[in-house]
């Protein structure tokens, strides 16, 4: 495979320390059903901490971004693709499997291969650094935490509007993941009830699906006050500071007469999930978009889970199929509908201790860094 003639530069991971170090890598190009593009993107810091042992390193991460095409494959199958597009990164599928051929492709039979292992499916990777190591450089298909990224097209989604990019670049998981819980898997109705818990990009959004749907009780949990005032700011009819409260599943039965019909947790913190199942009335459905450590266990009542006919969900990125999810998103983000420039703020590369620290802070719900 020819090489670019010029190196591009990407935050690279070798083990789990900060900060994250600036390399040199030189970037094959795409192959046969691949596209290269420059990247505006978020990050992925629980990865790169090991939180989640899921890739090897050297690797480069980010799962949702944002870009422009600078060269196309020569299989690219969606013809409309053109370099110079503005394209907004998802996740990539196999396409061939019985979730991907059933539209639901978030549940692909080779989705930890082909993204969290960041290698493409016959387990190459078009990324290498000048000393001539391979770098896995195919997370979630894109790997966007670099300048320039050859990606799947399958993870690809055409932008109409290049002026929206910076907000627009988390629609690609975070954002569609608790919109898309919403209104694609528990679909409250406006008489119900939902709880949300852990009031990041994931629960706001969830939170602006559920008013947007007219959802009567929508109960924001969290353990920051600012996070709180904001999600009530964005739709929430309830808040609740879990730090504060002592008897959370009480307080929740109490406001919706019972239980509530829906909870979500973003947090993937085990006894939150528990909690959540808990405060769910008869029928309910309780659904986990969070990501837990493996290996984890749940516990729950077994007798009252029978005796009340509940329901326990996982859901991954909103059970969406992206190219039809997010033009959807950026509509109602137009419409003023999905308010979502309240939670992006752009950093330059430059500034990128800042962005993390601002993030650990609170003090911004969605960092967006941008080359």
């Amino acid at each position: 495979m020819a090489t670019i003639t010029e190196s591009s530069h990407s935050k690279s991971a070798h083990a789990f320390t900060f900060p994250l170090q600036t390399e040199a890598l030189v970037v094959q190009e795409p192959k046969a059903d691949f596209t290269l593009t420059n990247i505006t993107l978020d990050e992925d810091i629980v990865l790169q901490q090991g939180l989640l042992p899921m890739v090897e390193f050297p690797a480069i991460f980010g799962h949702e971004g944002a870009g422009i095409v600078r060269a196309i494959g020569l299989s690219v199958k969606n013809k409309s693709l053109q370099v110079g597009d503005s394209v907004l990164l998802s996740f990539t599928v196999c396409g061939d499997c019985k979730q991907c051929q059933s539209g639901h492709p978030a549940y692909c039979h080779n989705h930890p291969q082909i993204n969290q292992g960041a290698v493409r499916r016959d387990g190459s990777t078009p990324g290498k650094l000048l000393d001539g190591r391979g770098v896995r450089s195919q997370y979630f298909g894109q790997s966007s935490f670099a300048k320039l990224s050859v990606v799947s097209e399958k993870c690809v989604v055409k932008c109409p509007y290049p002026e929206s990019m910076d907000i627009y670049a988390p629609l690609g998981c975070g954002f569609q993941t608790g919109a898309g819980t919403i209104l694609n898997v528990l679909k409250p109705q406006p008489q119900q009830s939902v709880v949300i818990c852990g009031i990041g990009g994931v629960g706001l959004t969830a939170v602006m699906a559920s008013k947007y749907l007219g959802v009567r009780q929508v109960i924001a949990i969290d353990l920051v006050d600012e996070r709180l005032k904001l999600a009530e700011e964005l739709g929430a009819t309830h808040i609740i500071n879990s730090k504060q409260n002592t008897d959370v599943v009480k307080s929740i039965k109490d406001l919706t007469n019972g239980g509530a019909n829906f909870a979500v947790d973003c947090t993937g913190v085990v006894p939150v999930i528990e909690m959540l199942i808990e405060c769910i009335g008869p029928r309910g459905v309780a659904a986990t978009v969070g990501v837990p450590p493996p290996g984890k266990k749940i516990q729950i009542d077994a007798l009252s889970f029978l005796l009340e006919n509940k329901t326990y969900v996982g859901v991954i990125e909103g059970d969406s199929v992206p190219e039809v999810f997010i033009p959807e998103l950026m509509e109602l983000h137009r419409s003023g509908m999905f308010p979502i420039e309240r939670l992006c703020k752009v950093y330059p590369i430059e500034k990128l201790e800042t962005a993390l620290t601002d993030l650990k802070s609170g003090s911004v719900i969605k960092p967006v860094i941008q080359y």
